[in-house]
Formats: C-alpha cells, sequence, structure tokens
C-alpha cells in the first residue's frame, strides 16, 4: 500500500434531502461534510458514494480501489442491498478497513460482522456528552486531550449488545446519566473496523475538530495492512522432503 490511503464515504443521504432541520446543517449531505473536512489530513484520496446511486455506490470496481469505508447509515437501513452488504463483508475480511458512525451500529454489514444485534438504548434530549478517552497511547487516540466535550448530542446508552471490543478507545458520560462505548475496535479476517457513536444528524458534530481528528486517526489505523483473500484454502505442498512414513 502506497503512503496515500484511499478513502470511500458512504452515506445514505436521505434526512438531507427530506428533513430540513437536517438540510441546515448539513445542505450539501453529511457525506460531503465529512469529505471536506477529511480532505485536510491532506493524506487520503477521497470519493464518495450514496445509497441511491447504481449498486449504492459500491460496484466491485470501487471497493478493489478502497483501503477504508466510512458507513453512515439510519433511516434506510433495509433498503441496503443483502448482495452489496456480502461484497463489503468479503471486502473487509480480505483487508478492507470499515469505520462505522453514528446509527450505522444498526446497519446490515456492521450487524453481519458483529454477530449480534447491535441494539442500544438511546434519548433525543439536547444532552451534553462527553467522550472520556481510555486509551490515550492508541493510535486512534493520537491528538485528543483527556476527553471530548459536546454540548449537544442524541444519547446512546448501555446495554450495547455487541461482541467484547478487541480494544475500547472512548466511553462516554451523557448529562442524563447514562454511559456508552462510544469508540470500539474490532478485528474480523484481514480487517479492522472502528464504530465512533458522535454524528447524529441534526448537529454539527462533523464540523468538529476533535471529532474529525478521530475519524481521520481512525481511517490510517483501519488502512489494511494486507490484502489478501481471507477464505483461500489451499491444499499446499510440503517446504522439506518428508521422511517419516506412516505405519500401516
Amino acid at each position: 500500500m502506497t503512503d496515500r490511503i484511499r478513502l470511500t464515504i458512504w452515506n445514505e443521504f436521505r434526512h438531507e434531502k427530506v428533513h430540513d432541520s437536517v438540510k441546515k446543517v448539513y445542505p450539501d449531505g453529511l457525506h460531503a461534510t465529512l469529505a471536506k473536512n477529511l480532505a485536510k489530513a491532506g493524506q487520503f484520496d477521497i470519493r464518495t458514494a450514496t445509497l441511491d446511486e447504481p449498486e449504492h455506490g459500491l460496484a466491485e470496481k470501487v471497493l478493489a480501489k478502497t483501503d477504508v469505508l466510512t458507513w453512515w447509515g439510519h433511516m434506510a437501513h433495509k433498503e441496503v442491498g443483502d448482495e452489496i452488504v456480502a461484497r463489503v463483508k468479503k471486502r473487509v475480511l480480505d483487508g478492507m478497513g470499515l469505520i462505522v458512525l453514528h446509527s450505522g451500529h444498526f446497519s446490515k454489514i456492521f450487524r453481519a460482522l458483529m454477530g449480534t444485534s447491535c441494539a442500544l438504548k438511546w434519548r433525543e434530549a439536547d444532552e451534553k456528552e462527553r467522550l472520556w478517552t481510555i486509551e490515550p497511547g492508541h493510535p486512534i487516540a493520537q491528538g485528543i486531550g483527556e476527553y471530548i466535550e459536546l454540548p449537544n448530542h442524541e444519547m446512546y446508552g448501555e446495554r450495547f449488545d455487541i461482541p467484547q471490543p478487541d480494544e475500547q478507545v472512548f466511553i462516554s458520560w451523557f448529562e442524563g446519566g447514562d454511559i456508552f462505548r462510544s469508540g470500539c475496535c474490532w478485528r474480523r479476517g484481514h480487517g479492522r473496523i472502528f464504530y465512533f457513536s458522535p454524528g447524529h444528524e441534526t448537529y454539527p458534530i462533523y464540523e468538529n475538530p476533535q471529532i474529525i481528528r478521530v475519524i481521520a486517526n481512525a481511517v490510517r489505523w483501519a488502512a489494511p495492512l494486507v490484502n489478501m483473500p481471507s477464505d483461500s484454502c489451499p491444499n499446499t505442498k510440503p517446504l522439506e522432503t518428508i521422511r517419516s512414513k506412516r505405519k500401516s
């Protein structure tokens, strides 16, 4: 892999078309805002894709040229085709990184890779969220202080029905008293997965420099170390001469 990371930003792009409150925050779509702000990192070759494009913008040739895929969805999870989900899952198992954002926890692809319901508690009450950095030495937390404070956000709370994360980078506290595992890492096959919960569509979360820094760090962390078929199971010849013989 070259020093540049090929990043595909996938967005459902439905709320922005039908809800004025969302269009006001993300007039060109949430994906456009993410692309604009992540481009400032200067290390990514960025393309965007949305649900209503042919093959949801995730044709084989697109995924073949994607090192890391970010995923934001909410109101149309069921409209994502199972064939596309299987295609993305295979690419993750083969080495592509996946960054799942906010309501993407309930997406078909995240649930397929986790093997659980990924259900959680939620509440919309404009409450303060404080994301605590609990692994400050992790690459995803590079440049982030002790915590990130969001003055208003949707609450996500425990229990979050996910497998035990391989690494837990952030945990959130909400003004109403709930806590949530808001930054979690897993490995599946050759691929790395990071779930990061901030990003409700009615708040300008993806204009927050610290949130963008976390996502940029996550893209670098998730970039593939290898790209190879995870389902290959060849019958191989021995490297050395086998001298022992099985006795009949």
